[in-house]
């Protein structure tokens, strides 16, 4: 998988205590097309923190053009901002 951390619009639900779930994101590409990706599974969710700045890794599958691919998700806790980590 290779580095991209790059911002993506998120659809999410979070439970009672605050801990988000993502559904789907869009990811804007070079030549400006939307790419909506539905996210059908969470295979781990871990809390990290990078020089102070605490995130949650979601390592992710979804299906796409007819195979499984695995991504890395980050949600930004301080500015409430998502990222595609890995893909």
């Amino acid at each position: 998988m290779k580095i991209l951390m790059q911002p993506i619009e998120m659809i999410a639900w979070f439970t009672q205590e605050g801990t988000p779930n993502p559904i789907h994101y869009k990811l804007t590409s070079v030549d400006a097309a939307s790419i909506v990706v539905k996210v059908d599974r969470v295979v781990t969710r871990s809390e990290e923190k990078i020089a102070g700045n605490r995130m949650i890794l979601f390592r992710c599958q979804s299906e796409m053009n007819g195979l499984l691919k695995p991504y890395e998700l980050k949600y930004e806790l301080n500015t409430c901002k998502w990222f595609l980590y890995k893909a």
